[in-house]
């Protein structure tokens, strides 16, 4: 256990779960030092580095530089060509960069990672079989990590949302629909686990001072398809949730349906309590 905060070295700190976890730590004591890629926020009391995870020289260089307590790795590319070069082998980088300098990992990873055909609640035990880019990137990634580091702790979440005071891209697409700037059906047969950023900022945080290594689950304890979500979604912001048209998935190309995860052992570590999306923004 770790008594106190000391440096913290946030990836991907300029990005939605990264900014959360910026303000809790510096509001929690941490000396925090956080990663961009091109834009620099101005946040006082934070230094900032900027950070291409494809310069696996200078990645490991700035870890081992910066010689932190805590590396909470976030930064990732969910789509494009670079997926596989910043999302899971950049990771690895990071966590050879963490271990050199003995500093506790915490790599964050995906719901993504199962193929969805399941039912019930993944746990920590199931064995990924992605069936996407960025689910095969983040399975590499939990590999790659483990081996590198070997008392890094992996942490599988879902949709990550904020609610009406701090949408994020999940949200904003469902206004976006229902103000006529896009199309889309939201499917009802995708299921999710999805986690406010702020309950997941905190909980990462915590697991931060607990000595755990290996694979934990962290995400709502709401089970709801992208359907549900999103008239969650259009209610939380006053609005009309008649206006979004639900339906199933597509067979091509193929996505992950079933990817509802189980927290309980997290759970059980944390004070923090990993609320339901019907609870937050019902």
């Amino acid at each position: 256990m770790r008594n106190e905060p000391g440096r913290l070295l946030i990836t991907g700190g300029s990005g939605f779960l990264g900014a959360k976890l910026v303000e809790l730590a510096l509001a929690q004591g941490w000396d925090v030092v956080a990663t961009c890629h091109s834009r620099r926020p101005q946040t006082p009391d934070v230094h900032w580095e900027t950070l291409d995870l494809r310069d696996a020289a200078a990645t490991r260089r700035l870890v081992e530089q910066v010689t932190p307590d805590v590396v909470i790795h976030t930064a990732y590319r969910q789509e494009g060509p670079d997926v596989m070069a910043i999302t899971g082998e950049g990771s690895a980088v990071v966590a050879q960069g963490a271990f050199a300098v003995q500093a506790r990992l915490i790599h964050l990873s995906s719901d993504v990672v199962f193929d969805g055909e399941r039912s019930g609640r993944y746990t920590e035990t199931d064995e990924p079989q992605p069936v996407t880019t960025y689910g095969a990137a983040k399975a590499l990634s939990e590999r790659l990590v483990a081996a590198a580091h070997p008392g890094a702790l992996i942490v599988r979440t879902s949709l990550i949302y904020g609610g009406p005071d701090r949408p994020g891209r999940h949200e904003r697409f469902v206004l976006d629909v229902l103000d006529g700037r896009t199309e889309a059906v939201f499917f009802t047969d995708e299921l999710r686990c999805p986690i406010e950023v702020g309950d997941l900022a905190a909980a990462l945080l915590e697991l931060a001072a607990i000595d755990r290594s290996g694979i934990v689950h962290v995400a709502g304890s709401d089970v709801v398809s992208r359907y549900e979500f999103a008239c969650l979604v259009a209610r939380a912001f006053g609005r009309d949730p008649s206006g979004l048209r639900g339906g199933p998935s597509p067979a091509a190309p193929r996505r992950p349906r079933n990817c509802a995860l189980d927290s309980q052992v997290a759970q059980r570590m944390l004070t923090t309590r990993l609320r339901g999306v019907r609870e937050v923004l019902g």
